[in-house]
């Protein structure tokens, strides 16, 4: 039987070296903000909201798509051990 991740994290890295960290609950909600928002203005200059619900819900961030590097996603486990 296959383990189901409690939630999803997303690393995405920018121009600069400058690195955050985004906590999604399903690959569902990651997909639809990630196709719904960052893909349509992928070339834009202007700033587009990232959710982090988790962090602290009346929190939140805005990137420019254009400067966005790369996006790592990372299922993570409830049995997972925190690495920092």
């Amino acid at each position: 039987m296959p383990r189901t991740p409690s939630e999803y994290v997303v690393h995405i890295l920018f121009e600069g070296g400058h690195r955050e960290e985004v906590r999604f609950p399903s690959i569902q909600d990651f997909q639809k903000w990630y196709s719904g928002e960052f893909v349509p203005k992928s070339g834009s200059d202007d700033f587009i909201s990232v959710p982090i619900p988790k962090i602290n819900p009346g929190e939140y961030m805005v990137v420019r798509p254009s400067r966005v590097l790369g996006i790592r996603v990372e299922p993570v486990f409830s049995s997972s051990v925190e690495r920092y």
